[in-house]
């Protein structure tokens, strides 16, 4: 945690100090609490107090903060947790529908439905506090808690479904609402219209009621809340207190008997009346859905950690016990069936009547034949009826339906404005803002109304109550899910400090509700899971940019790490070989041609790592370094180049390329092919550039890589403007940066102003190149590999058996979207007279390696003499590098080569003559036969290290690949890459 001053012991005095001096009628507390101080903590950072850059905060500045923060009323974990769980539990289905539930499921199956629900909640409840402990819990509830351990995909897509079921369940308790002022207008005789249209109106007038409410202010609601929860809870004791009062005739006409033992074993097995046990399970399983009501408004509850596992594990136990006993209670008062006349009863039972009504003096056997207005099944107002106080109960279902619609129109727009706030969805930003000192969510406090308005209309409870079950069903299945998960991730950061959880348990909770889905109505179910696998893919491809440090990230890292060493293990075979390249792109923004080809045969297939060496001593560079991980990694990300960017500091350039040769990669997942651009202004370069460039090519053959060298016309760095004489030689129109050569020795050098641009840019700002003159480059231009290629061809000129790397190479390219059309031709030498024997050799051997091929051509004249103008050509090219040693005497030749032994001697000239017009034939053969080709892959001439000098093995290259179409040249180390076998 960042500290208030210079250290974080200082934080807590000094808060206190100034809450010492805050203004009269503001509240003042002794300490702070963890919520505050992260409230602190954040606007210390968003007004860029981070890393040090100041070293303390203004005191007035402080002081103001502190002010307003403690100017908002918090809640505790009762009046903030329990309050709100309980009123949101015992809501319409206590007072209204678990006496029909009773009536239809009987007793025995009623607590195993009371039980199942519980069980449901009690492992999300479990689940819950476990995440909520784990760190500090912001607003946003459930979308919070999963999006914060599953990640912003699962987050997004279950936050959005968990407030429009709230929104929904605000229509729900409203609509039993107006269900029992409509039944008492009936009683009244008072009927604005029929009863469907009554509840409309009703409806539509209460929740613009609780709607003023909401926006008056959480104060307003809050202290709402209190009072209803009274009302509640005097309901409830009402309606056990009267099953103990004596039942007069009236009472027993309509099915009260009191307690009896008749009745409650009558009452134990189901009779479903167009009902089943999962229909009847959906109607009451909204009952148990307010668990999260307190976890929904975190963000204005004082000590989330302490208050949401004490208070939602208490209401759940508080509430399954009230449940039990106002089902048992009922099941053994009330019957099943009742007429309501006081004529239906009798002195003596009969032989035709057997129920438990007859053997208590009253026959309803009428009932088997129309239906009754009383009883269990009948009458959704019996607590009312049956209570010590009738009023008292129609109080209560208006105090439990009022205040769970209240919670739910909260809980609906607290949840929307987090996951606006996170711009999860770019399009509802519109509803991230709030209004007031508590940033109400007013704009969806309005939605919410909306919602919950078009499904009053439907004016029926049994409809509505199967909607929402899904939906929160689906919730908790990932709340639970997000709990095994963080514990199956055994990340060191998983440390919740409530304890009372299993990762299995909280796995059997995941599965029950999804068993549970399904059992209810499985079309239902299969939507709900469509709409969140949709939403998931939304998200997942807008792929917004967060880092939660979820467990989907943690568990990430360890499959990848069990993997790897899993197949560390593993000994290599020629079948499973795939190229992994080290690219050494020094900056990758500024070479995304090689980026790019490189990119098009390791995509899917092999590893790839972006080099970059920073040349300099440490204390300089490691600013730097750390600037460019997370930038330039980011970049490649952006990009969509499944690549890996490393870094490291040397004194010099050859010295971080061994580092990155011996260190690159984990296990298995090392490099085996070096991949870099060719220098091509080694001729103005000093010889140390040049001796540096080819010892790096032999470095990497000591160490067993083999070599790819991309050369381009136009070069690789699209940060210079290059010019190019007539010879086709690239030449600089800016200074080279001595301070640091920061990446591979190629076509140009670096400019020091537009170097630390790069550096210190956003990697959003740096995705469009420019070059040296502050101009935008065109794509196609700096990315020739990143368009389609259309339809032509990749030349292979397979000189020398590598071990197959030079024939491996271009068909991986093939095999990709730019490249499909493109065809392979192979190139290879032969003797005129045996051209149709090595064509059928070649084709058979093509055939064998299973390599697509549309042609090959075998060059008979490979071996002729180049041309004189090519041969001045070349000589004028290492013109610069020789010693000329000739023309002096043996003295002084000898004295020449002890001061510049870099320089090409007349006699290695004389010696290397055949090999020098090879390269040069080669060259002229390329322009006859690929000069139009989109790409050509060459195998490239090896010179062995002391035999050759390196300007001239550097001649060798530069001649070979002049003026040519984008080129390849590829050496293997003589492992074989590729087999017969299958």
């Amino acid at each position: 945690m960042r500290s208030f001053g210079h250290n974080t012991m200082d934080a807590v005095p000094r808060i206190d100090h100034y809450r010492n001096t805050l203004p009269p009628g503001v509240i003042k507390k002794g300490r702070p609490s963890l919520a505050e101080l992260h409230d602190e903590v954040d606007k210390e950072s968003l007004n860029g107090f981070v890393n040090g850059e100041q070293e303390s905060i203004a005191e007035n500045d402080l002081m103001l903060q502190m002010s307003e923060s403690s100017g908002i009323v918090k809640f505790g974990w009762i009046k903030g947790v329990l309050v709100r769980c309980l009123l949101n539990i015992w809501g319409v289905m206590l007072f209204m529908r678990l006496s029909w539930i009773v009536g239809q499921a009987g007793i025995g199956l009623t607590v195993v439905i009371i039980l199942t629900a519980t069980l449901v909640t009690f492992i999300t409840g479990l689940s819950t506090s476990a995440i909520a402990t784990n760190g500090f819990v912001r607003g946003g509830g459930a979308y919070y808690l999963i999006s914060r351990s599953l990640g912003p995909e699962f987050g997004g897509s279950i936050g959005l479904i968990f407030a429009f079921a709230n929104a929904v369940a605000v229509a729900m308790y409203v609509v039993g609402f107006a269900e029992t002022v409509t039944d008492l207008s009936v009683e009244h005789g008072i009927m604005v219209a029929e009863r469907t249209n009554d509840i409309r109106i009703i409806g539509s007038i209460t929740v613009l009621l609780l709607l003023g409410i909401s926006v008056a202010g959480m104060e307003w609601e809050a202290k709402a809340q209190v009072t209803l929860l009274g009302i509640l809870l005097i309901a409830v004791g009402n309606f056990f207190i009267g099953t103990f009062i004596k039942a007069d005739d009236d009472k027993k006409s309509k099915g009260f008997f009191n307690y009896q033992a008749a009745i409650f074993v009558e009452n134990f097995g189901p009779d479903f009346r167009d009902e089943t046990f999962f229909s009847v399970f959906s109607i009451f399983f909204p009952a148990a859905t307010g668990i999260l009501a307190g976890a929904n408004i975190s963000g204005d509850l004082e000590d989330p950690q302490s208050a949401i596992p004490k208070g939602t594990m208490l209401a759940i136990f508080i509430s399954t016990a009230t449940y039990l006993a106002v089902a048992v209670a009922s099941a053994t008062c009330i019957v099943r069936d009742a007429t309501g006349n006081i004529t239906d009863a009798f002195s003596n039972n009969t032989s035709e009547c057997l129920s438990a009504a007859c053997m208590l003096g009253y026959n309803f056997t009428a009932c088997e034949d129309s239906s009754c207005k009383y009883g269990l099944l009948n009458n959704f107002q019996v607590m009312a009826m049956f209570s010590g106080f009738a009023p008292l109960i129609t109080a209560g279902i208006f105090a439990a339906t009022l205040s769970s619609a209240l919670a739910s129109l909260i809980s609906a727009p607290k949840v929307f404005q987090a996951l606006c706030k996170d711009n999860i969805y770019t399009g509802l930003q519109f509803f991230a803002e709030g209004y007031g000192q508590r940033k109400e969510p007013v704009r969806g406090y309005i939605l919410t109304f909306f919602i919950a308005l078009g499904f009053i209309l439907i004016a029926e409870l049994n409809t509505i109550a199967p909607i929402i079950s899904n939906f929160f069903l689906a919730s908790y299945a990932l709340i639970n899910f997000s709990c095994f998960h963080a514990s199956l991730a055994r990340s060191p950061g998983w440390r919740p400090s409530f304890t009372y959880y299993n990762m299995w348990i909280s796995l059997i909770g995941a599965v029950l509700c999804c068993g549970v889905m399904f059992m209810i109505n499985w079309k239902a179910a299969l939507l709900t899971c469509v709409i969140i696998l949709s939403l998931y893919i939304y998200v997942t491809y807008k792929k917004p940019d967060v880092n939660w440090g979820s467990s989907t990230q943690a568990l990430t890292y360890l499959n990848a790490l069990q993997h790897s060493i899993r197949l560390y293990g593993v000994e290599d075979h020629v079948k499973n070989f795939r190229p992994q390249c080290l690219v050494l792109t020094g900056s990758p923004v500024s070479r995304p041609a090689l980026v790019n080809l490189v990119h098009s045969f390791t995509k899917n297939v092999g590893l790839m790592i972006c080099g970059h060496v920073h040349v300099g001593s440490p204390r300089h560079c490691i600013k730097e370094m750390t600037l460019n991980q997370s930038k330039y990694q980011r970049w490649l990300i952006q990009h969509k180049k499944k690549s890996f960017y490393t870094a490291v500091c040397a004194e010099q350039f050859r010295q971080g390329v061994l580092y990155l040769l011996q260190a690159a990669g984990l296990g298995r997942m090392k490099p085996n092919t070096l991949v870099l651009g060719f220098q091509a202004r080694w001729k103005e370069s000093d010889h140390t550039s040049v001796d540096e460039y080819v010892n790096i090519i032999h470095d990497a053959f000591d160490f067993q890589y083999g070599i790819v060298i991309v050369r381009l016309k136009e070069g690789l760095d699209i940060t210079q403007s290059a010019v190019h004489d007539e010879a086709g030689i690239s030449k600089l129109g800016v200074k080279a940066d001595n301070r640091s050569k920061d990446l591979m020795m190629e076509t140009q050098e670096e400019d020091p102003e537009l170097s630390t641009s790069l550096h210190n840019t956003d990697v959003k700002e740096i995705s469009d190149p420019i070059n040296s003159s502050g101009q935008k480059i065109s794509v196609e231009i700096t990315c020739p590999f990143q368009k389609k290629q259309g339809k032509g061809t990749i030349d292979v000129w397979w000189m020398f058996d590598d071990g197959g790397l030079t024939l491996l190479i271009p068909y991986l390219i093939t095999t990709k979207r730019q490249w499909k059309d493109c065809k392979i031709r192979v190139f290879t030498g032969g003797k005129i007279n045996t051209i149709d024997d090595n064509k059928r050799m070649m084709a058979t051997l093509l055939s064998k390696f299973r390599i697509d091929y549309s042609d090959i051509i075998i060059i008979g004249d490979i071996n002729k003499k180049p041309r004189e103008e090519s041969i001045k050509y070349f000589y004028d090219l290492v013109d610069p590098y020789r010693l000329y040693e000739g023309d002096f005497d043996k003295e002084s030749a000898d004295e020449m080569r002890r001061r510049e032994p870099w320089k090409i001697s007349d006699d290695e000239l004389e010696m290397l003559k055949e090999k020098t017009q090879r390269q040069i034939r080669l060259n002229e053969l390329l322009h006859e036969h690929s000069s139009s080709a989109n790409l050509i892959v060459m195998t490239m001439p090896v010179a062995r290290k002391g035999a050759v000098s390196n300007a001239l093995y550097m001649a060798w290259l530069d001649i070979l690949s002049n003026d040519l179409p984008p080129v390849l040249l590829i050496r293997g180390n003589h492992r074989n890459v590729l087999t017969f076998y299958s």
